[in-house]
């Protein structure tokens, strides 16, 4: 056999090597596509879920103030979370300095949604950050019994009944949850608050703000959350 022979069948082969791997690469690459389609290939909607927060009933049973909440949130391919959060806060507080006495009740809400931080958005836990906008409307009882001036020696008293205030807010949020057996799922969340804009009473500053908590521009929060999948 020539050598002129020889190299062109080597080359025959080479080039047909290569064709069979080309071929084989772009099969397992059309095979890979495939199977993240079918993988992926999820419905939009997964569904809902609802929670209750159980930190803030513990927080009002033992101190002055605290709030009860509920939050329904829908699940936009595992991925994305549309969530609202509604919640009733309440305080009654004696300041044993001043002995100013504060009480206040009123409803609250935040709107916002949670994205899933996972790289397996399917997974049945979560790890996820998030963003609400918050308001409230409330009104404010201050009163402080009657003492006597220490300059005048005439008694004074203060009193303020009823007083309306509002005010709206910004959250970061960062939680997680976990699947603890079928729909039932725990969760806890740290919050990041920003106070936007606020009417505070007459008084000024209110001492704490339904859903907000104790009064402050900034402040952190938490959640603790029993969740139900449907």
């Amino acid at each position: 056999m020539t050598p002129m022979r020889n190299t062109s069948t080597y080359f025959s082969r080479l080039t047909f090597s290569i064709l069979l791997m080309v071929a084989a690469a772009t099969s397992a690459h059309a095979q890979g596509k495939l199977f993240a389609l079918v993988k992926d290939s999820i419905p939009l909607f997964r569904g809902f879920s609802v929670s209750i927060d159980i930190a803030g009933p513990m927080a009002k049973a033992m101190s002055d103030h605290g709030e009860y909440e509920a939050a329904l949130r829908i699940n936009l391919h595992d991925q994305y979370f549309p969530i609202v959060e509604l919640g009733y806060g309440e305080a009654d507080h004696n300041d044993e300095v001043t002995q100013l006495s504060y009480s206040t009740k009123a409803p609250y809400f935040r709107i916002g949604c949670d994205l899933n931080l996972l790289k397996n958005k399917h997974a049945p836990n979560r790890i996820y950050g998030g963003i609400r906008y918050a308001f409230t409307s409330y009104k404010v009882d201050m009163s402080r019994p009657t003492i006597e001036d220490p300059i005048w020696g005439t008694p004074t008293s203060f009193e303020i009944t009823g007083e309306s205030c509002n005010q709206h807010w910004a959250e970061l949020v960062f939680g997680i949850d976990a699947k603890i057996f079928g729909p039932l799922h725990l969760g806890w969340n740290v919050r990041y608050k920003r106070r936007l804009s606020h009417k505070d009473c007459s008084a000024g500053n209110t001492w704490y703000i339904p859903g907000y908590g104790k009064y402050g521009d900034t402040r952190l929060g938490a959640n603790f959350n029993v969740i139900i999948d449907i």
